[in-house]
């Protein structure tokens, strides 16, 4: 009998899970929390600048993946592969070793030496230069596989405002990996210049395409800063898809795991598209992440796309998904965190009068606090649940943390409307959830109108799997079906199909899905007599769009 290990390094924490081949059995779990994350070490979310220690993913990988494997009790010669999937577009500057520069001496507290995390907005000039310039520069226009668009939250913006700002990061960096490539780097010990670098990440984030033979040339790079042409030099050509194996475990990660020199370590990828393997997508599929922000992806056959270039979105990529077919992506910039951020606002007032209280003690101050964070979410969404659908006449718009898809603006914000002397906080509350699933609904209408067919929708990720009330608002809105895998680990298992293919347990794709993959547990139906009201709304949330990019272009 055959295992592998998916390795999921998401916002907050990484998981490793150990599968069984065979039939997709989850038999060892793990999951760590980066410590210095928690704290809000490194961030500043006023500058939208939000970084992460290396030594919180280190930490992790050595934690998660002793526990996985000392818990099961197998053989470790049984352990075949290891494939690691990351949040991205989250680069970080490395030494020619491939160490973090955030590891080496002078850099250990600089948050430009750390890994930049997807999220991080502070690029959003750097990223509308390079958008202009492929436009305008007289050559091929470098982002007509991304959209049209490229974001702030993509590689050569990140790298370019580093560049910019930290001239002492520009010097020491030999290289930049993206979060996947660095931690398969690790567990390999293979140096930058060696190393198979993701297609997935390449192609989505980094400008990669084999028209142009991989990256954009020194020439296009060197206008934006003078600095790229060099950088280029060490990083890569040729990319490679996650069913290929990137190299074997090393010895030093052997010896410590008790892993055979054997395993191996596929090429790593983008945690939301091993959401898509492990939620089983195939052609005319379209699988959600629904977390702290969204994903939505497709693949599609060059039959099926054509010569098809998808304005708008986060790229179409062949191989980046499945190989042979090619993935697209789009998706929101908030989600999960637009409703987070709306407990937090309400709660922070209260949070503030119970620290200064005199007359709880300290213990009793810090366990209300705990309690209303815990709490607070399942309050409002309780309480919109109990609000009928035509009661909810507030409109909100889901920008705020920019928008992504479609057309990327991050410099865009939300907006609230239609508030009076009778709307509560579950009113509000259930109007953002509404503005999240019309953002959804409008991702869904840019891929139908670019020709392309969506005959199932799957739902994945953390609200997927807990929020009814969302669910069930954005099968009305979208007047669709969604179906919920039956796993709440399925970027890491996606991460473990891909390792089972790069080890030989697989000779397909195909295969090992059929095998591994969970199926469904639940459907959500959409409620025909919501369709109407809900459709008016969507009107009503397209004008609010229209003149809240007035109003932002305006300034």
């Amino acid at each position: 009998m055959s295992y592998v290990i998916g390795l999921d390094y998401g916002t907050d924490s990484v998981r490793a899970i150990l599968v069984n081949c065979a039939n997709g059995e989850v038999v060892g779990n793990s999951v760590y929390t980066y410590p210095r994350w928690a704290k809000g070490q490194y961030c500043d979310p006023q500058k939208n600048q939000f970084r992460q220690h290396p030594l919180d993913h280190l930490e992790g990988l050595r934690v998660t993946l002793s526990e996985v494997v000392i818990s099961s009790k197998i053989n470790t010669d049984q352990i075949k592969g290891i494939c690691v999937d990351t949040t991205g577009s989250s680069p970080m500057p490395v030494n020619v070793k491939g160490e973090s520069l955030a590891m080496t001496a002078g850099f250990e507290e600089n948050p430009n030496a750390m890994m930049i995390l997807w999220k991080d907005h502070t690029a959003i000039k750097e990223a509308a230069e390079i958008t202009e310039l492929a436009r305008t520069w007289a050559g091929e226009d470098f982002t007509k596989y991304s959209g049209g668009i490229y974001s702030s939250e993509w590689f050569w913006s990140k790298i370019l405002s580093v560049h910019r700002k930290d001239k002492a990061v520009a010097a020491a960096a030999f290289s930049w990996v993206e979060h996947c490539d660095y931690i398969t780097g690790i567990l390999t010990g293979i140096d930058p210049l060696s190393l198979k670098r993701s297609r997935c990440a390449a192609g989505h984030k980094a400008l990669w395409h084999q028209d142009w033979d991989g990256l954009p040339p020194a020439h296009f790079l060197s206008i934006l800063d003078q600095s790229l042409p060099a950088l280029r030099e060490n990083l890569y050509v040729k990319t490679f898809t996650s069913n290929e194996p990137a190299g074997t475990i090393s010895k030093e990660w052997a010896k410590s795991l008790g892993l055979s020199e054997k395993t191996v370590i596929a090429v790593g990828t983008i945690d939301a598209h091993a959401g898509a393997v492990g939620a089983g997508i195939k052609e005319n599929t379209l699988v959600k992440v629904v977390g702290t922000s969204t994903c939505d992806m497709l693949v599609a056959s060059d039959e099926s796309l054509g010569k098809t270039l998808v304005k708008g979105i986060c790229g179409q990529v062949e191989g980046s998904i499945l190989p042979g077919f090619h993935g697209l992506e789009a998706g929101q910039a908030g989600f999960g965190d637009v409703l987070a951020w709306f407990v937090s606002l309400i709660l922070a007032p209260s949070i503030s009068l119970l620290n200064s209280s005199e007359i709880l003690d300290l213990e009793s101050k810090n366990a209300l606090i705990q309690e209303f964070r815990d709490k607070m979410i399942f309050q409002l969404s309780e309480d919109a649940s109990n609000l009928s659908v035509v009661e909810s006449k507030v409109v909100s718009l889901d920008w705020i943390n920019g928008r992504r898809s479609p057309d990327a603006d991050e410099s865009l914000e939300g907006a609230i409307i239609g508030l009076n002397m009778g709307t509560t906080p579950a009113h509000i509350f259930r109007s953002l959830v509404e503005s999240l699933c019309f953002g959804s609904r409008r991702i869904i209408d840019r891929f139908e109108e670019e020709g392309l067919q969506i005959e199932e929708v799957i739902a994945i990720g953390g609200v997927a799997n807990k929020s009814k009330l969302v669910m069930q608002i954005m099968a009305d809105i979208l007047d669709r079906s969604i179906k919920i895998t039956a796993s709440t680990q399925t970027p890491a298992l996606g991460a473990a199909i891909y390792a089972a293919v790069a080890c030989g347990e697989f000779p397909t794709m195909e295969e090992a899905s059929k095998a591994m993959a969970p199926g469904f547990d639940q459907v959500y139906e959409p409620n025909f007599s919501n369709k109407e009201f809900y459709d008016k709304k969507y009107k009503a949330y397209q004008k609010l769009g229209t003149v809240v990019e007035d109003f932002n272009k305006r300034g």
